[in-house]
């Protein structure tokens, strides 16, 4: 079996997050050169009791290749379900397990980031995923710590279960996603185990990446809310470029909304609101283009408002 994954240069990986990197987003960022695309995260629950919703959340593009699915999980029996369920299903190339997630529902739950607290428990449910999963890769996504930062404690329990690589976001569990995040502590991390570390957090655009995995000396980046509105951000990393035309950007804003009209049917117009908000940032009149687009859901006025928009 081929490697999918070459880090024998910087990856650059689309952060899972919930609410946005659906099929038609992965599919668009997959375009523009991510070389990994990552499902949102998939309740380990959810994926055993096979909600018709979470089955839908897992199917990919066909350009998605490399593509895995991030599944979260605080028992090791719904876990392993949950993988024997995700082995039967094909052109999922790896699993990773959440370890991150801040969110209350997520962490009050077992999951998520409440798994930095207890390392045992972190190790004991990320080598179930690796002792069932049949996929070719296993990873986790892990924070610096629940209150405390200890990088290097988290980077070496989750080495231990075999991975193939470590994916961190720079702030602690109680720093959610407003405290500075700490490069020296994923620097640290790298330093210390000898699987491949990708850095996340406030990575928004091609000089910041360059600093971070100089800094870092990480094996890529990983990029979530820097690219949302923003999906061409993995363009101009790929080719090292900071500009794209208006025009390209309109394309692409155009390319979105069809795959979530093709993906979601007509009430994929009413969720692509939330995008055009993000979208339509800088641009002159937006508060009033927002105020109007908060209205529509018919799909074809939408597709005119935002061609005459753009």
């Amino acid at each position: 079996m081929k490697n999918k994954l070459d880090f024998s240069r910087p990856l650059v990986v689309l952060a899972p997050l919930a609410g946005y990197t659906d099929l038609p987003f992965r599919s668009v960022v997959k375009k523009f050169g991510a070389d990994l695309t990552i499902s949102e995260m998939i309740s380990s629950n959810a994926l055993v009791y096979k909600s018709a919703r979470t089955l839908k959340m897992i199917e990919k593009s066909p350009t998605e290749d490399p593509y895995f699915v991030q599944i979260a999980g605080n028992s090791v029996e719904l876990v392993r379900d949950a993988v024997l369920l995700l082995n039967e299903v094909e052109g999922i190339d790896g699993i990773d397990l959440n370890c991150g997630c801040p969110a209350p529902k997520v962490f009050n739950h077992g999951s998520g980031s409440n798994l930095l607290g207890d390392l045992k428990k972190l190790e004991e449910i990320l080598s179930t995923v690796k002792k069932y999963s049949k996929k070719q890769y296993t990873s986790a996504k892990v924070r610096l710590g629940v209150n405390e930062k200890i990088p290097v404690e988290i980077g070496k329990a989750v080495e231990s279960c075999g991975v193939d690589f470590v994916s961190v976001h720079g702030r602690t569990r109680a720093g959610k996603y407003k405290a500075p995040v700490d490069y020296d502590a994923i620097k640290a991390m790298k330093e210390a185990i000898s699987i491949p570390v990708i850095a996340n957090g406030d990575i928004k655009d091609y000089d910041k990446a360059k600093e971070v995995l100089e800094y870092t000396k990480a094996n890529g980046v990983m990029i979530g809310r820097g690219a949302i509105g923003k999906p061409w951000v993995f363009y101009q990393l790929k080719h090292g470029i900071e500009d794209i035309s208006n025009e390209m950007k309109k394309e692409i804003i155009l390319e979105h909304y069809d795959a979530m009209l093709k993906f979601h049917g007509p009430h994929g117009a009413i969720m692509f609101r939330k995008l055009l908000h993000s979208y339509s940032k800088g641009y002159t009149g937006a508060n009033e283009f927002r105020d109007i687009v908060n209205k529509i859901s018919d799909i074809d006025v939408m597709r005119d408002l935002i061609e005459n928009f753009f």
